[in-house]
């Protein structure tokens, strides 16, 4: 990439504060997010994948600032929005927006398609009514909306409708950057794939840049420029979508890529067959935090935390075994 990042992300940690125990609570840190370092360009599409519980929501919701970020930093064109009060931060939410996953309840049942649309925009803009009403008509018919449906309530809609309503409420505004929270996994897959050929026709009319947020490998695959492979709130590889799929270096990407069905069986990654569960996330292993259930693990693994690292042609992974080789 010789293009300046959008949004560089570096050293960001996200804990939460988890208690167990009815009589003598013991408190505990919840390291969702743990020392990540991303760069996201102008006008491409960065997937993460993982497990569920993996950090990548998490992520997601820490880069514009919707959950409390206990460390690092995140740029957005070229400022550290951390550092920013709330007056100050409210100018960038213009440019920063998020489609969520469940489309059923990202929506406000007592609001019908106006007031959904246009809320931002009276948040942000104080547009007259009038202007208002123009401006929903307009996002409703660039993500193949009709506009006469403006005095409806979401309960009216199905789950492939909600979800464009959820990219015209972002598109409301003129975003440079959206988050896409799994926006299509609770769809049928013919409407998945409507709504990703729609996400990728407005990216390239609206040079928009998205972060994609996603378990599935056949969505990633198709949508994504690069992907980042998250486990247990760290980036463990960072590459091309090419690469990543032909040429997986670390073992989860590995076991990942080798889990998933395809149509064509015999192109498949050899099996790969974890052992146990992941691992408490207020309670990491120590050195790699895939060594647990890693089937090529040796001692050092156990050890020391091997660094993200470039280990050629921009394809960057956080193995011992990788790097020495």
């Amino acid at each position: 990439m010789t293009a300046a990042p959008l949004v560089e992300i570096k050293g960001l940690e996200v804990h939460f504060v988890s208690s167990r125990g009815l009589i003598d609570r013991q408190v505990r840190w919840v390291r969702a997010v743990d020392m990540v370092t991303l760069n996201i360009y102008p006008h491409e599409t960065l997937g993460v994948v993982g497990e569920s519980g993996c950090g990548k929501t998490t992520l997601g919701r820490a880069i514009l600032r919707l959950v409390p970020v206990t460390g690092g930093q995140v740029i957005f064109d070229g400022q550290d929005i951390l550092k920013l009060n709330l007056t100050e931060m409210r100018k960038h939410r213009r440019e920063m927006q998020i489609v969520y996953q469940n489309p059923y309840s990202s929506f406000d049942p007592r609001f019908n398609v106006l007031n959904i649309v246009a809320e931002p925009l009276i948040t942000h803009i104080h547009l007259r009514r009038e202007d208002l009403f123009d401006r929903a008509a307009q996002v409703l018919q660039q993500v193949g909306m009709p506009g006469d449906i403006l005095y409806r309530y979401p309960h009216e809609f199905s789950g492939g409708q909600l979800q464009r309503l959820a990219v015209a409420r972002a598109l409301a505004l003129n975003p440079k950057f959206i988050v896409l929270d799994e926006p299509t996994s609770a769809l049928d897959v013919s409407v998945q794939a409507q709504i990703i050929n729609l996400l990728q026709e407005l990216q390239a009319r609206l040079k928009l840049t998205y972060l994609f947020i996603t378990h599935d490998l056949s969505v990633i695959q198709h949508t994504s420029d690069r992907i980042a492979v998250m486990y247990l709130g760290k980036v463990v590889e960072l590459s091309s979508t090419e690469a990543i799929f032909s040429n997986p270096r670390h073992p989860y990407t590995q076991a990942l890529l080798a889990s998933a069905p395809m149509v064509e069986p015999n192109r498949r990654h050899g099996r790969i067959i974890l052992r146990g569960n992941v691992p408490d996330p207020a309670n990491p292993p120590p050195g790699c935090p895939f060594h647990p259930r890693c089937p090529v693990a040796v001692e050092i693994c156990s050890q020391v935390v091997p660094p993200l690292i470039d280990i050629g042609q921009n394809h960057l992974a956080s193995c011992h075994l990788v790097q020495n080789q």
